[in-house]
């Protein structure tokens, strides 16, 4: 086999690269100057420190050298389509040599990422920006598949015009992993010329992301009074207990305060930074805008799909309801758990009840007969990264057969249907609880099914429902209808739970202008900064009154910063300038599209928003610039191609609009709308039986058929075929 580069070629850019970077070092260094230093802390808390040596927190991050790489860099070797990486020792440094087609770049490895089940690379490609390398160690045993390099899209071509490419945004240390893997992080992004100086206390998660700036207790010559401890005495005094009949333990004492979880729901939740980096002890909702659970990211009855974390999973849950903590399962330093197996659900579920044949129906040593094999199943993440759903959902197979939602049993016996898991589980345990009228209106909802009014509300209003999943319908209202009364509103707008303050601040987008502003202008004060930002980004068009500018004015600021902090990526400069446009500044929403593109040429959205922008000029040239160079750039993009068929239909030129929803249709066959659009223009053109034929060869294609199925009826009666008429009705 041919090598992709010559020996001599190798080592002129080893030591071309070795100068520049060396260079880049010294210009940039991601240690602060002045930082807060965790070693403090070790001098009174050695045992603390030897059990937070044992974490996946201390090892997050590492300067790469001997001790801290554990991946194979004696001149390996490793391909994935068109990319290939030689990972090899030179000059005392891992370095990596990385290739796609003719272009190829060597780094030195500057950091470690992560140790276990994975361990990552990051290298820095431009003066203060770092980058995940697109190959991982698989750092588990040799036995169970590991010690190995693999790619983090195994199944899939990742081409350098392609988001996920390993040199765009979306693959940045800087943007999306940073201020997770280290102490006291800063991203310091320059949005005017696309750069970072970013900067950490600590490189990797210590003391100072859980327990913040203990600088001053240092300087104490008294002990530190523990009340005021995030992960220890801070929880009121009590305890879990289970009298005499229960199944299960219930807290006995004072009510528990678990605000200390924010700190960890900080990194362990899918969310938008509203700060630049975060401080422990400082609420969640402070500094960050919640991903709540909904589709695609969650399967329709709520259990993790893509990476989503724990946060989403975890307060779903009847144990966050009860008031169960993260520590009352793991380890407040070590982090790992507190016992293994099925002593750690013991502590709380009776054993005579649970650990028994008669309720899990396995051997006892089988993995069938383990808790959380059945209400924790896992899913795989980046490539070998197997998490368990902390949702603690019971198994629902007979849900599985209609709601194309997974369960733990056919998960385990993959070669059985859910039939015959639902079948099992009624022998052995009866007639499974039925779901509630808006459990089930909420899966439907989630699973983009339309329900009316009355049921969403329901969904709701159920207050045995989990407010986390009350939150998203509420997210979602827009689904089911286009405005709201203040009347059904109003109440999750003052409501006491802050997460349905939070989606009610979203959803009043629906309510009439006058009472938008009237019940969201309370909402700009409150003690939240995430609803504060809401409220403000609902009232963007909106007239708010003189003597309430200055609560605006301040949220809007605080809307502002945040769409700042995230501007490194498409999705944030976007936003900027859609906020530019509901404020009708069209010139700084001309210019953030246009950094849409610049910083994320990859991204369909930026072009479509940016030739929407022009057709609302009446610059019908611009738009079909912008168009031809996002087809040009993402020659597989569905959605750009149907947006310069929509271009050629305000341009009356019917012909080239056909031929455009046609390619649109081929590259997005799941989208109906593609289809709708595509007959309807032939129709247009006077083609209505050539339109007719090809809509029914076409219907049968897609699961939402309702749209093209009224088209279907309209075309037969046009053209008076009564037989097609009839057909178009049965299906």
């Amino acid at each position: 086999m041919k090598r992709f580069f010559s020996l001599s070629s190798l080592v002129l850019s080893i030591s071309l690269f070795v100068l520049c970077s060396a260079k880049a070092e010294i210009a940039h260094n991601f240690q602060k100057d002045r930082s807060i230093s965790n070693k403090q802390c070790i001098s009174c808390h050695e045992q603390s420190q030897h059990d937070w040596s044992q974490s996946d927190h201390a090892k997050s991050m590492a300067i790469a050298n001997n001790e801290s790489v554990l991946a194979d860099f004696n001149n390996a070797e490793v391909k994935h389509f068109g990319q290939k990486a030689l990972f090899f020792v030179s000059d005392n440094r891992h370095q990596v040599t990385i290739s796609y087609d003719n272009k190829s770049d060597t780094y030195p490895i500057k950091y470690t990422f992560g140790h276990f089940p994975l361990q990552q690379y990051l290298v820095e490609t431009e003066q203060g920006k770092l980058q995940v390398l697109p190959f991982a160690w698989d750092s588990r045993k040799k036995s169970a598949g590991g010690q190995r390099w693999y790619h983090n899209y195994s199944h899939e071509e990742i081409r350098p015009e392609d988001r996920l490419h390993w040199r765009q945004p979306l693959q940045n240390w800087n943007g999306m992993c940073a201020d997770c893997h280290s102490d006291g992080l800063v991203r310091n992004y320059d949005a005017d010329n696309n750069s970072f100086s970013s900067q950490f206390d600590n490189i990797n998660v210590g003391c100072l992301s859980c327990h913040d700036d203990m600088s001053e207790h240092v300087k104490e010559s008294t002990k530190r009074n523990i009340s005021g401890d995030v992960t220890s005495a801070k929880r009121p005094t009590g305890q879990w207990l289970r009298s005499l009949g229960e199944k299960t333990a219930h807290w006995q004492g004072k009510k528990r305060d678990n605000s200390f979880m924010d700190a960890c729901f900080a990194c362990h939740s899918l969310r938008s930074p509203l700060t630049d980096g975060f401080i422990a002890k400082k609420p969640f909702l402070d500094q960050f805008t919640p991903q709540l659970p909904s589709t695609p990211n969650y399967f329709a009855d709520g259990q993790i799909k893509e990476e989503v974390y724990v946060y989403g999973s975890f307060l779903q849950s009847k144990m966050y309801a009860k008031g169960v903590n993260c520590i009352d399962c793991h380890d407040k330093h070590t982090m790992k758990l507190k016992i293994e197996g099925n002593g750690l659900c013991l502590q709380c579920h009776g054993a005579e009840v649970y650990n028994v044949k008669k309720h899990h129906q396995h051997e006892e040593t089988s993995a069938g007969a383990q808790c959380v094999n059945c209400h924790m199943p896992t899913n795989r993440y980046m490539g070998v990264d197997d998490r368990r759903d902390h949702s603690f959902k019971i198994p629902h197979p007979e849900l599985s057969q209609h709601s194309e939602t997974p369960n733990a049993c056919t998960k385990c016996h993959d070669d059985k249907s859910n039939q015959w898991a639902s079948d099992n589980l009624e022998k052995l345990h009866g007639k499974p609880k039925a779901l509630s009228s808006s459990k089930q209106f909420l899966i439907a909802l989630n699973r983009g099914q339309a329900i009316n009014l009355e049921d969403h509300l329901s969904i709701i209003a159920d207050k045995n429902l989990d407010v986390i999943s009350r939150a998203s319908a509420i997210q979602m209202l827009a689904y089911t209808t286009q405005t709201l009364t203040v009347r059904v509103l109003k109440p999750y707008l003052t409501h006491k739970e802050d997460l349905i303050r939070l989606s009610a601040a979203s959803a009043a987008l629906l309510l009439p202008p006058e009472d938008k502003v009237s019940f969201l202008v309370p909402l700009l004060s409150d003690k939240y900064k995430a609803i504060r930002v809401a409220a403000a980004l609902s009232l963007l068009s909106g007239e708010v009154s003189a003597i309430d500018q200055v609560a605006f004015v301040s949220a809007f600021k605080e809307l502002q910063r945040s769409n700042d902090i995230n501007s490194w990526r498409a999705e944030g400069r976007m936003n900027q300038g859609i906020n530019a446009l509901q404020r009708r500044d069209v010139n700084k929403a001309e210019k953030a599209f246009k950094a849409t593109i610049a910083i994320e040429p990859y991204f369909e959205s930026g072009y479509i928003n940016l030739a929407d922008l022009y057709r609302s000029l009446q610059q019908p040239a611009q738009v079909s610039s912008v168009l031809l160079k996002g087809m040009k750039n993402l020659p597989k993009s569905g959605a750009i191609k149907y947006s310069y068929g929509l271009h050629h239909v305000r341009q009356k030129s019917l012909a080239k609009a056909i031929s455009s929803f046609e390619s649109a249709m081929s590259l997005s066959p799941n989208n109906s709308q593609y289809a709708y659009t595509y007959i309807l223009a032939m129709d247009g053109e006077g083609k209505s039986m050539q339109a007719l034929v090809t809509l029914k060869s076409l219907i049968l294609n897609y699961p939402d058929k309702e749209q093209l199925r009224e088209l279907g009826l309209y075309l037969s009666q046009k053209l008076n075929r009564k037989a097609d008429y009839d057909w178009f009705n049965r299906i």
